[in-house]
């Protein structure tokens, strides 16, 4: 068992001890009721448009091995934040959903504690997760969440639309940064003047070789160079102000559109309207194939960070057992099927069998007509990418690389780390009020970063960006010193 279990385990054998009879005991009134339990599941996104289909599918399977069914309900990304929240402070029953601002959530108590839990009625699943996830997801020395093992890390891509890189003869294999890309987008603007050239907009966050304690949108930054152990702010990073001044000279030059800045147009992936945009991949994108499938259409990417496990990606896709829940066992073990029956997990995420794919080997599969994009549900926020079956266009080879990568992925310094607001609040709301004056500007390169960072860090120093950068800081060495 890895290092980071043991400790969750070793704090949990006391509870475990003092638990044990009363565990028992609602384990069998459990079993007297599972005939009659639904547990009420909430998910985020659109609702599948066979829904129906795909939970009288799935519910079947799951009664006959748990016991219970479950009551899948959507809520939609727009709403998801405010009726989530809600729900939770008004104390409403349910027992399980996709965890929503989850470590705020986890700290108020609202996420039942499943350190002992997760072994016992999921185990599996529990002891299949990379390290980097349960660390990622432990809060103040408990475990709140299971999360969907998909991509554990990731990096940043400079992905291209490969029909203009054909069309005119660009190379980009020599581009491994922001600054490389300069000669494939003045080809392409000499050739293509009317359309974009690198599709971003006014949510544009500029990359580089940092983490973020409280998220890209703040100037709280610790560079991922081994180096150092200190809370910058990036702004102020001789990097990131290269990288900046090479967004202001592209913005100069037509490259980036000119209402970038205040812009939410979108750029399909499976259109023409774009030549260069920014993904982030991880190691169950098999490289640029699961970009190219939703595309519809050929794409090629370069990567100019470094491969990297973050607490942002282990917390990317988590579901949570409610705290209010009279099912927590239940709930768990839900899970623990979710994420280990390959019958289960395959059916909800590519659609019905037959109709939708077929299996031509024991885990490969090939798509049929039927397969539609709102036929099925999403990989990365349903269950364990590990155990799905992989389309017969992914190779053995592909998937040892697969394993390779994650395997030899680094660990961001902050791996786990989650800063306490309580004693700043003020300050960070004022910080980010100025951020989101700012940002968007400087990181689609709208105005000189030479000029504009000055006036920027005077802003953030009235704001109280000192104090809460120490204050990061003391937690940040107390979290180095546990861990």
């Amino acid at each position: 068992m890895k290092k980071w279990k043991k400790v969750l385990a070793a704090s949990s054998l006391v509870a475990l001890g003092l638990g044990a009879t009363a565990c028992g005991s609602e384990k069998a009134t459990s079993k007297e009721s599972d005939s009659s339990t639904t547990l009420l599941m909430y998910q985020v996104g659109d609702k599948p448009d066979n829904y129906d289909q795909l939970m009288e599918i799935a519910n079947k399977r799951i009664k006959d091995k748990i016991g219970v069914t479950v009551d899948l309900q959507y809520i939609g990304w727009g709403d998801w934040d405010n009726k989530m929240s809600t729900i939770i402070a008004s104390g409403e029953n349910y027992d399980l959903g996709f965890a929503s601002n989850f470590v705020a959530n986890a700290q108020k108590g609202a996420y039942a504690d499943l350190t002992e839990l997760a072994p016992k009625y999921a185990k599996e699943v529990y002891d299949s997760l990379d390290e980097a996830y349960i660390k990622g997801n432990t809060i103040e020395g408990k475990l709140y969440a299971i999360p969907v093992n998909a991509n554990i890390y990731s990096q940043q891509m400079l992905t291209f639309n490969k029909q203009y890189l054909d069309k005119y003869d660009i190379n980009i294999d020599d581009i491994n940064s922001y600054q490389d890309a300069e000669a494939a987008l003045k080809k392409f603007k000499e050739n293509e003047p009317n359309v974009v050239a690198f599709g971003i907009g006014q949510s544009f966050n500029a990359s580089a070789n940092f983490d973020y304690p409280l998220g890209k949108d703040y100037p709280f930054a610790i560079k991922l160079d081994g180096k150092s152990t200190q809370i910058i702010n990036q702004y102020e990073d001789k990097d990131m102000l290269a990288t900046l001044n090479t967004m202001h000279d592209w913005y100069e030059k037509g490259y980036i559109p000119a209402d970038a800045a205040t812009s939410n147009t979108a750029y399909p992936l499976e259109g023409n309207t774009w030549f260069m945009r920014e993904e982030t991949q991880g190691p169950m994108d098999y490289g640029d194939t699961i970009l190219t499938n939703a595309a519809g259409q050929e794409l090629v990417s370069r990567a100019i960070t470094k491969p990297v496990k973050t607490t942002q990606q282990a917390q990317m896709a988590n579901f949570t057992v409610a705290n209010v829940s009279k099912n927590k066992e239940k709930a768990v073990e839900f899970l623990g099927l979710l994420n280990s029956d390959p019958e289960l997990l395959n059916g909800l995420v590519w659609g019905v069998e037959g109709e939708a794919w077929e299996k031509v080997g024991d885990n490969k599969i090939k798509l049929l007509d039927g397969y539609q994009p709102n036929m099925h549900m999403a990989a990365w926020n349903t269950g364990n990418n590990l155990i799905l079956y992989t389309q017969d266009t992914i190779t053995d080879e592909m998937i040892k690389e697969r394993d390779e990568k994650i395997a030899n992925a680094e660990s961001s310094p902050i791996l786990g780390f989650n800063f306490k607001t309580d004693n700043v609040k003020t300050e960070v709301t004022n910080i980010i009020n100025i951020m989101n004056r700012y940002k968007a500007s400087l990181n689609t390169g709208t105005v000189d970063p030479n000029e504009t960072i000055p006036k920027l860090v005077n802003e953030l120093d009235k704001a109280g960006w000192d104090k809460v950068r120490d204050e990061i800081q003391s937690q940040y060495d107390e979290f180095l010193k546990a861990n």
